[in-house]
């Protein structure tokens, strides 16, 4: 299972929101290249990198910042989501450097959009479903939708997607360990490679996940307090006790 630090920006710094609420912000970091520097240094092989200016405004804002996180990175990628509608904002962000793209809403409101761009850039497009209660949230979390999380999955589980990033948006950012059972639920249901986010608190949570087995987490809050290290996530799934 391939471990994926989180990088959520927000005017530039490096924050994380509970339940992707925008009043609920904590800042931990303001220099979004130095974050990068830290996770590839511990071993970080893929980061995931969250616009949350761009979730809410619906195209691309924080290009200065990650133009840093990937020039920090050197050869480790990076994907990167949030307010991506349209394919300029896809051309756009994978000018900045960025190998893969997380495509949420636009899946909801124009699923014949997600099948071309997903045609056209095979393996580069990541389908980004966040979910409460099993539905599928849409324009940063912001509304609520009637489509269920694994009724979308199989709708695009033909495309050539380079993963699918499952979130449960009622545990994300909360240190409430993740919804195994969800996660266990999407993988069982599709082919496409899925990987789990939010809520990952505690190497239980890793271990898991693991299980399922998913294909990748992604670790935020729980990496940022200090409850996980990413040096002891890695070394356990390496030696095979994650």
């Amino acid at each position: 299972m391939q471990i994926l630090p989180a990088i959520d920006l927000r005017g530039g710094q490096c924050v994380r929101l509970r339940q992707g609420d925008y009043n609920q912000e904590t800042v931990f970091g303001s220099d979004p290249g130095a974050m990068a520097r830290r996770w590839v240094d511990e071993g970080a092989e893929y980061l995931h990198l969250v616009d949350l200016d761009g979730a809410k405004e619906g195209r691309p804002v924080n290009e200065a910042s990650i133009r840093a996180i990937v020039k920090a990175c050197g050869a480790v990628p990076c994907e990167l989501g949030g307010g991506i509608r349209n394919e300029d904002h896809l051309r756009q962000v994978l000018d900045w450097g960025v190998t893969r793209v997380v495509v949420g809403t636009k899946a909801i409101t124009s699923p014949e959009w997600l099948e071309a761009v997903a045609q056209k850039f095979p393996g580069q497009i990541v389908l980004g479903i966040d979910a409460k209660s099993g539905r599928v949230a849409t324009e940063g979390w912001l509304e609520v939708s009637a489509v269920g999380a694994v009724e979308l999955a199989k709708r695009f589980e033909h495309l050539p997607l380079a993963a699918l990033v499952y979130t449960d948006i009622s545990r994300d950012g909360m240190m409430q360990g993740a919804n195994i059972a969800a996660m266990a639920e999407m993988v069982a249901a599709v082919k496409t490679p899925i990987i789990a986010s939010g809520g990952v608190t505690n190497m239980d949570d890793i271990r898991q996940l693991a299980a399922v087995p998913m294909a990748g987490c992604i670790v935020g809050r729980a990496l940022y307090e200090g409850s996980l290290t990413l040096r002891e996530i890695l070394l356990a799934i390496r030696s095979g006790n994650g």
